[in-house]
């Protein structure tokens, strides 16, 4: 059900294009959004703009990950006139954390529409709880005000986690700084905002009620109860910022919470006298970082609450300066020059194998050095380039470091740690040669990542970065699963190409009660179906159709699970028996789903594994410390890779390596026989298990208390009475696992 009930005039979105109005007065389109990017692509959305920032609302257009529409799901900059494009993939209101959203319909009204302000409120419900939404803008402001009152219409209590989010499509996440361990609100929490920012943007969600900040910092959250008849209120901004400076989020911080300021300015210059790339000051406090302003033409001013803290100036690929502690008072005004920052050196790598000399794809990171602070000063994590192989080269601050270097994510090789120390304007190169302990690819067993995100919604990691660290973690594949969406599958076929790779094309598919990742779908498929609004089944004979040799299911046991939303009813359309895979993924509780596995094998059902890390930021998340190991007797391709895990020819690893003898996993034996089995780990063996019906340990072979233990091989007894199948367990010494899909027994 939509309902739109319009107040004042509403815009006609080309009528506003071609009129080219650029001026402090707030406009409300009705329409394809005009924000460049933008999501919001249906006759009936809504686009918000003012002098200084637009906004759209999804009133028809499918919102991400099966949320209802009425979301707000653009937003930009708008600098003199111009609306610079979208930066958001949501940021909006959700009423229990990133469960299912069970929701019947919403009814749109614009409340003000005048020069001066806007103001539209959207009511949808979640089950029986009613959810409304105002959105607000003003003109000559850079914030939009946001307030959301949930009322419980049911019959019981509920106990919720709710609150604004922002999830960005680009830049990174800055999160509350001085939250504790657990990303909890506590005494010594320094702000209630996050912010979304890259080189030229920033935006913050300034959100007072919040008790928790979740999912890397995008989600701002209260837990509550809702007794039957109540309501809860929550108040919040968005605030947007046209470069990648926090003077203003800071400025509006201490408004809004009444704090006394004091002022504080200079210069920020480098050794020889030039204005550096990104010259800014950092702000510490509470050895927490604080905030950023940056230098323009090397002048900075940042007004900060009252309190202590530490400056220094910094630049990309500079050395900071020498750190200053200051004290700021109510209207104080302050000068500190930073003026005298080291120009960069430049590192060049080369990573080779110790043996054979072939050049290696590799992660290189910083482990100990100066490391950025704000993302768009450098990484600290690069990788090799595509070509040529083996080879790096990156701008850094002089000093020394220790660098590690990463090819084959610890499951072949084990990592590296180079010493470096770069000078000033001077070029250091460094050659590194690691041993393979192993090639699992000699075996015919061939790994991938089978739950992995590029640059689209909220992921924001470009291609060619995906394919470089894939290839770095020693992966023999190449995949891509985005969000609802088959945008990147030409230019990763063309990446993986280049090097030979074969590419897994795979689709993410959203409803906000499940995710699933069919693969290999075909190059040219299309998805013409909705995750938000159709059923289970519609969506899997989609899948069927794009050409999907298999259908996973993703984190079955997470808030957008299957199974968990299963138990509560809440799938749309019910149960199915397409999926073939469960996931067993590297930021989740896989106990559960390990679990139901052995459930599903006591029951000689066929659903297998699957793996992979759900990587969204391939610098600050490792692609591949979690794959799939397949063994492929054929020439490898995605059809075949796919072929045996849907025959359960497979594993999952997070470290250690199995090469089965005399009969595979997914294969049919005797009970009472024995099984040789080769285990390796690069970290060392601790111990392996021989697993049986219900998850019971049937034998344990133990390395503890014994000289490292990299390659061994290890006879497992089948028990006479073991029935239906076995699998088996590895642990190595840093607590890294693996675990394999059943291997069928009959009687003997």
């Amino acid at each position: 059900m939509i309902e739109i009930v319009k107040r004042g005039i509403i815009s006609a979105g080309l009528a506003l294009m071609m009129s080219g109005i650029a001026n402090a007065e707030v406009t409300i389109t009705q329409g394809k959004t005009l924000i460049p990017d933008g999501e919001a692509n249906h006759v009936k959305d809504l686009t918000v703009q003012n002098e200084k920032l637009a906004f759209a609302l999804a009133i028809e257009s499918a919102a991400p990950w099966g949320v209802p529409r009425g979301a707000l799901v653009d937003l930009s900059v708008v600098t003199n006139g111009r609306i610079e494009g979208d930066k958001i993939a949501f940021a909006d209101f959700i009423p229990n954390s990133w469960s299912a959203w069970p929701n019947d319909g919403k009814v749109v009204e614009i409340i003000e529409n005048t020069p001066q302000r806007a103001t539209i409120k959207i009511r949808r419900n979640f089950a029986a709880v009613d959810i409304t939404t105002w959105y607000s803008l003003a003109a000559g402001d850079d914030q939009i005000t946001l307030k959301t009152v949930m009322r419980n219409n049911g019959e019981n209590t509920l106990s919720l986690t709710s609150g604004f989010t922002l999830w960005a499509d680009a830049g990174q996440m800055f999160e509350v700084p001085g939250l504790n361990e657990e990303k909890f609100r506590h005494s010594k929490t320094l702000s209630d905002r996050i912010v979304g920012y890259d080189r030229d943007w920033a935006f913050a969600l300034h959100a007072p009620y919040f008790d928790r900040n979740t999912y890397g910092g995008r989600d701002m959250y209260k837990a509550h109860t809702l007794k039957p008849g109540a309501q809860q209120t929550f108040e919040a901004a968005l605030q947007v910022v046209p470069d990648g400076d926090l003077a203003p989020v800071v400025k509006a911080e201490a408004a809004r919470r009444g704090e006394a300021t004091g002022a504080l300015h200079g210069r920020v210059t480098a050794q020889n006298g030039n204005v550096p790339d990104n010259a800014m000051v950092i702000v510490r406090r509470q050895n927490h970082l604080y905030a950023w302003t940056l230098a323009t033409n090397g002048n900075y001013q940042i007004d900060l609450p009252v309190g202590e803290y530490e400056v220094f100036g910094t630049a990309s690929g500079h050395a900071d300066s020498p750190v200053q502690k200051i004290t700021v008072t109510a209207d104080s005004d302050q000068s500190y020059h930073f003026t005298d920052l080291a120009l960069p050196g430049e590192l060049v790598l080369k990573v080779e194998d110790a043996d054979t000399a072939a050049p290696l794809d590799a992660r290189i990171s910083i482990a100990e050095g100066q490391e950025p602070l704000v993302a768009y000063l450098g990484r600290q994590t690069f990788f090799t380039e595509l070509t040529p192989v083996g080879q790096a080269k990156v701008a850094l601050a002089p000093g020394q470091y220790t660098i590690n270097i990463d090819a084959g994510a610890g499951f072949e090789r084990p990592m590296q740690h180079l010493e470096v120390t770069l000078t000033s304007g001077k070029v250091s190169e460094y050659k590194v040669k690691i041993a393979s302990l192993t090639d699992t690819a000699e075996h015919q067993w061939y790994g991938a990542d089978l739950h992995h995100h590029g640059n689209v919604l909220e992921a924001t990691t470009p291609p060619e970065t995906v394919v470089r660290s894939q290839l770095a973690a020693g992966l023999d594949l190449t995949f891509i699963s985005e969000h609802d969406s088959i945008v990147n599958f030409a230019e990763f076929a063309a990446l993986s190409a280049q090097r030979k790779v074969p590419f897994i094309p795979s689709i993410e598919v959203s409803p906000s009660w499940g995710h699933m990742n069919p693969f290999p779908i075909d190059l040219d498929a299309t998805f013409n179906v909705d995750s938000g609004t159709d059923d289970i089944h519609t969506l899997v004979k989609a899948m069927e159709d794009m050409g999907a040799v298999v259908i996973p299911m993703n984190h079955p046991y997470n808030d957008f699970g299957y199974y968990t939303n299963l138990a509560k009813n809440e799938v749309t359309g019910g149960a199915t028996d397409a999926f073939r895979l469960l996931e067993i993924n590297i930021a989740t509780n896989n106990a559960p789903t390990l679990a139901q596995l052995h459930r599903l094998w006591d029951g000689r059902k066929p659903v297998y594994m699957t793996a992979g890390t759900d990587t969204h930021d391939a610098w600050s998340q490792r692609s591949g410390a979690i794959r799939m190991l397949a063994h492929v007797s054929e020439s490898l391709t995605p059809q075949s890779y796919a072929q045996a895990l849907k025959a359960g020819h497979s594993y999952a690893s997070t470290g250690p390596l199995i090469y089965p003898h005399r009969v595979n996993f997914g294969d049919t034996t005797h009970a009472g026989q024995t099984w040789p089995v080769d285990v390796v780990a690069v970290n060392g063996l601790n111990e392996v298990r021989l697993i049986g019906q219900g998850g019971k340990v049937l034998h344990t072979v133990s390395f503890d208390n014994q000289p490292l233990s990299q390659h061994q091989r290890v006879i497992l007894p089948i028990p006479a009475e073991a029935q239906d199948w076995v699998s088996i367990e590895v642990d190595d010494q840093a607590g890294k696992k693996a675990w394999s899909n059943p291997l069928w027994l009959t009687v003997n």
